[in-house]
């Protein structure tokens, strides 16, 4: 497939970045001419400048060259000096979901949203799909366990795409199938209020192509009443669902390995085995079976590789194991999300318990869901709080990790803001039989191994 003439000589700033890195490795297997730059090295890096991809560390004017255009993210702001000499030069400057939806053309797209879930969802149905040899192309903004790649760029004619909205750029798709997981108040830094956020997903389905479909959780209230708004066909999927064409959980089953959801559709009872854990994780293979449907894969071939998923990085990724105590790490930052991973997890542990280790992320939803965090986090059996990641946000006054910390009941809590003394904290903290989690969206997921080493040098 040709490459968009806007994008023949692309440069892309932040290049390592989840999504802008998943764009790049499109672009070079498709014969365009990548250039970019980041603030610091990533491991993302080697395999792309290993396709051709010029990358350069630090961010300067002189690093353009002469692009067709200039791909840039939200969190790049108006001053980076590639920006800033890009706007001078009268160089084309496009948001990342602009250059994606160029590279949607020509496909059968498939994009999955919600507030939760929307990557382990989309990898589940990618994973499915090449499972029935159809080769979609995929943006995902984590790495398939499978193979290491956050994109790929297929021959299959279809293109399955995590549609992100944090900043409402997924209003620029058009998808012909759309899952909608579920609709829960986050991002209300870009956002403001609640309602702005939901409003913004009233505005995404209303992209979807008129002979499109719209799946919807039908046991997530607000997800479920995109569905009478949508202008295009429905379904769901869920415990509470009776329509015909609905998909109905009638069981879950935890297993060892992950569980098995049995679920009625159309009339005919159907088993999917699931290989990570936790109900929310058998709901998000349910949705991805019936976009897998609709995109005109075999059910039986969908189930055998939902079956086979074998998960995404930083979504309760093993990361190793010291004596007897298991370590993972997870992606959770919402309260919800926190909860719905720590109820697997305690699954997972068997008769151990469950050490935290978490990060809060952004001071705003610290300070707006601190109360629902510490509820959250009081699943645990030991909680270590470390201070706010603040990412793209300037620090607020009063607001750190102790505003969880303080308010957390029925676990043994530890409020940390010292990074460097998170290692030997968590290390005192677990015993033999333990399954210790770090758990939040920054650099949180580097203290696994660190916490693995300590624990071997000790015994």
């Amino acid at each position: 497939m040709s490459v968009p003439p806007q994008l023949e000589r692309a440069h892309l700033i932040g290049i390592g970045g989840a999504g802008m890195s998943g764009i790049a490795r499109i672009l070079l297997a498709r014969g365009a001419k990548v250039s970019g730059s980041d603030a610091k090295d990533s491991r993302a890096f080697l395999s792309l400048r290993a396709q051709g991809a010029r990358i350069e560390i630090g961010q300067r004017a002189e690093n353009l060259g002469e692009p067709s255009a200039v791909v840039v993210s939200t969190a790049i702001k108006e001053t980076n000096p590639e920006l800033a000499a890009a706007r001078e030069r009268g160089i084309p400057v496009l948001h990342r979901a602009q250059a994606l939806a160029l590279l949607m053309e020509g496909h059968r797209v498939a994009c999955i949203a919600g507030t939760h879930g929307k990557t382990s969802t989309t990898s589940m149905l990618t994973v499915a799909l090449q499972h029935c040899r159809l080769d979609p192309s995929f943006a995902i903004g984590g790495d398939l366990n499978e193979s290491g790649a956050n994109a790929h760029h297929g021959e299959g004619g279809i293109f399955v795409a995590e549609a992100d909205e944090s900043d409402g750029s997924f209003l620029t798709y058009a998808p012909s199938v759309a899952v909608v997981t579920n609709v829960e108040p986050d991002h209300l830094d870009h956002h403001g209020t609640p309602e702005a956020y939901t409003a913004v997903f009233t505005e995404f389905v209303k992209r979807i192509q008129p002979d499109g479909l719209l799946i919807v959780c039908g046991d997530d209230a607000a997800a479920s009443a995109l569905g009478e708004q949508a202008g295009v066909r429905v379904q769901r999927y869920g415990r509470t669902v009776t329509g015909e064409d609905d998909a109905r959980v009638l069981d879950y089953q935890a297993t060892d390995t992950g569980g098995r959801v049995r679920i009625s559709l159309r009339g005919e009872e159907i088993l999917v085995p699931v290989a990570v854990p936790g109900e929310h994780m058998a709901l998000n293979a349910v949705a991805a079976l019936l976009a897998g449907i609709e995109l005109g894969a075999p059910v039986d071939g969908l189930a055998e590789g939902l079956g086979a998923f074998g998960g995404v990085r930083r979504r309760f990724e093993f990361k190793g194991r010291a004596g007897d105590v298991r370590v993972y790490d997870d992606y959770a930052h919402h309260p919800t999300e926190v909860a719905a991973q720590l109820r697997a997890v305690r699954h997972a542990a068997g008769s151990g318990r469950v050490v935290v280790v978490f990060q809060p992320h952004l001071y705003s939803r610290t300070k707006t869901f601190a109360a629902e965090f510490a509820q959250a986090l009081s699943l645990a059996d030991e909680v270590v709080v470390l201070d706010v990641y603040g990412a793209r946000e300037e620090p607020q006054p009063g607001v750190s990790g102790a505003l969880i910390a303080d308010r957390i009941t029925g676990a043994g809590v530890h409020y940390e803001p010292a990074f460097d003394r998170v290692v030997p904290l968590a290390a005192d903290l677990v015993k033999p039989g333990d399954l210790l989690v770090t758990m939040g969206a920054g650099d949180v997921t580097q203290l696994g191994p660190e916490i693995l080493a300590e624990l071997d040098r000790r015994a």
